[in-house]
């Protein structure tokens, strides 16, 4: 069994140069979904940048860790402590200098960070994506990979009709030979965009339950923002 485990990586890397030479997107998404499909827990380091499509924007970095079934968390380290937490049912944002939390049910969170809780679940991109295709040297330059071994996709969401600032137009996911991903851009509307770069991938690191429950701090009060969406209509 150990054998297996560690040839694994070794058998995606050799099925992944031959994929990214014939130019199959449904190949470099069932190397992704094989990856993510074998573990019950993850955990990674990330980068996350927000550009606002003027010029300005922000830089954060953290710790996300990932629960099957549909369960993730990021916990935000610098500039500022931050958490947001997807515990199955809800979306959970918190700010302990702010001393106030936010619920929202998961299908009704439009939040871009909800979606990559597919990671944690079944891990099926035809879930999020309408379309997939594999980036080209014709595509844009901000479509092509940050290191030459890695593969593109770009998928167009399957929630597009909605044409607020909240829709999400494109999404990037970069995957590495051995089929963890090391970047996704969301793509929305006003050139609006969001990073996030991962590294120091760990399968089945083992995390205490309690992470995946949110339990407010004494002092810190829940706005439920589907209460307060209605009462702003």
């Amino acid at each position: 069994m150990c054998e297996l485990m560690f040839s694994l990586p070794l058998v995606l890397v050799g099925v992944f140069s031959a994929v990214t030479a014939s130019g199959n997107a449904k190949d470099v998404v069932r190397i992704l979904e094989a990856r993510y499909h074998q573990a019950r827990t993850l955990r990674a380091e990330f980068f996350e940048r927000y550009s606002d499509g003027h010029g300005g924007g922000t830089a954060e970095s953290g710790t996300v860790f990932f629960s099957r079934p549909d369960r993730m968390r990021w916990d935000y380290e610098s500039p500022q402590q931050k958490l947001f937490l997807v515990d199955g049912t809800n979306v959970w944002y918190y700010v302990p200098a702010d001393h106030v939390a936010s619920r929202a049910r998961v299908k009704q969170s439009s939040d871009w960070r909800t979606p990559i809780a597919f990671l944690a679940g079944k891990a099926d991109l035809d879930r999020f994506c309408r379309s997939l295709e594999l980036a080209n040297s014709s595509s844009g330059a901000s479509d092509q990979p940050l290191d030459p071994a890695d593969s593109v996709l770009l998928c167009s969401p399957r929630n597009t009709a909605d044409n607020s600032q909240d829709a999400i137009e494109k999404v990037l996911f970069e995957v590495q030979p051995d089929g963890f991903l090391s970047r996704i851009l969301i793509r929305q509307p006003g050139n609006l965009q969001v990073e996030f770069r991962f590294g120091q991938w760990q399968e089945n690191p083992a995390i205490p339950e309690i992470k995946f429950h949110f339990v407010p701090p004494p002092g810190v009060s829940i706005v439920d923002e589907q209460s307060l969406l209605g009462s702003v209509q």
